[in-house]
């Protein structure tokens, strides 16, 4: 048999066109979901014989829940039975225990079962930790009281995680559809598969010292674009916004600046030494006597300069302070006299007085008078 040949290179053999364009079609439709799909439920006809062996896990749980585990445990029970999974509360050791039966026939129930204890144990309710058990459900129990090594560092940061009243753990709630518990190091997420991998990564980022208010804007942007199904396929990259890290704690500027000196070839000048200082006060000449005479003077001289500030110091315990003067209050006289004939002529002025206008006569008057004044003065 003569062996195929082979192709010429820019040239692409017919057979691989059509391997190239299958795989293509495949890939696309392993990338796309049809709307209302579910997985098919697990049933007794899937698996008839049921397990071989008897599969048990226990937790322990605080305190403090003893109470509630009390309350609901009739209800845990119930749950558990429908799958044929046994539930043990052992209060005096502080323990829970599920066990598989022989008639239990979903193999994966018994981690369910698990999950759901777990998720009780760590101040979940009941009504929440119950959906551990269905098929689209899944739970994830994320340990953060190791990633910050300060006590009061990780209260402020678990906080932020929970945002004032609240707030900011109900909108991770509502954009991942998970249910969030924050219990002392612990943060417990139920709810879609997505989701809970969307609560890790916000989670571990706020303990890094990322707010989580960066995450939430990228899963509202995720939320609308995932409505297009024309970008389903697409990368989401540009539509995403790029937080960068500030650092405000360190300083932009250094705290002491150099100033740079002008560049000059000649070397610095050479430092004085002792002679050179000594040649120039001209103590160089005097004999040592003399040098001995002036650095005694010397010596007294600071030693009284010393001695005065010490006694200024111990002088100032005996200066008095200085008071302040006292403004004796003038007392109000008490005898106040009454000028009687000043008042007599004060009343008879206005009884003389007219009320309202002048009559026309007496204003010409008045105005005559005032003109002869002008023409006298002038």
């Amino acid at each position: 048999m003569a062996a195929p040949k082979k192709a010429e290179s820019g040239q692409v053999a017919p057979a691989s066109k059509g391997r190239s364009k299958k795989k293509a079609v495949n890939e696309s439709e392993l990338l796309t979901v049809p709307d209302g799909w579910k997985e098919p439920a697990f049933t007794r006809e899937d698996n008839p014989k049921g397990l071989l062996e008897e599969s048990s896990f226990a937790t322990l749980f605080p305190k403090y829940r003893e109470a509630y585990l009390k309350e609901c445990w009739p209800l845990v029970q119930k749950a558990l039975n429908e799958h044929h999974v046994n539930a043990t509360l052992d209060l005096i050791e502080g323990s829970i225990t599920v066990t598989t039966t022989k008639k239990t026939f979903d193999p994966y129930m018994i981690v369910r079962a698990r999950d759901l204890i777990k998720l009780l144990a760590r101040s979940v309710p009941f009504e929440q930790a119950v959906r551990v058990l269905q098929d689209d459900t899944a739970c994830d129990i994320i340990k953060i009281g190791s990633l910050v090594s300060n006590r009061e560092r990780f209260i402020k940061r678990r906080q932020r995680l929970i945002g004032p009243k609240g707030s900011t753990l109900k909108a991770l709630e509502l954009l991942t559809n998970c249910y969030i518990m924050v219990q002392g190091n612990t943060v417990s997420a139920l709810g879609p598969f997505n989701g809970l991998k969307e609560v890790r990564k916000v989670v571990l980022d706020t303990m890094k010292n990322i707010h989580p208010i960066y995450n939430i804007k990228t899963l509202m942007i995720k939320r609308e674009l995932s409505k297009d199904p024309e970008l389903r396929t697409q990368s989401w990259e540009r539509f995403l916004p790029q937080f960068k890290h500030k650092n405000l704690n360190k300083r932009k500027e250094p705290k002491k600046k150099s100033v740079k000196k002008e560049y000059t070839p000649f070397p610095p000048p050479q430092p004085e030494n002792q002679i050179d200082k000594e040649l120039a006060s001209g103590e160089y000449f005097l004999k040592e006597s003399q040098k001995k005479r002036k650095r005694m003077e010397e010596l007294k001289a600071k030693q009284a300069e010393s001695f005065r500030r010490r006694q200024e110091e111990r002088n100032k315990a005996f200066i008095p302070p200085k008071e302040k003067l006292v403004v004796k209050p003038k007392k109000a006289s008490t005898e106040t006299k009454i000028d009687i004939e000043a008042i007599k002529e004060k009343v008879k002025k206005a009884k003389k007085k007219k009320l309202g206008a002048l009559p026309v006569e007496e204003v010409k008057l008045k105005i005559a008078a005032d003109e002869k004044k002008k023409k006298k003065k002038k």
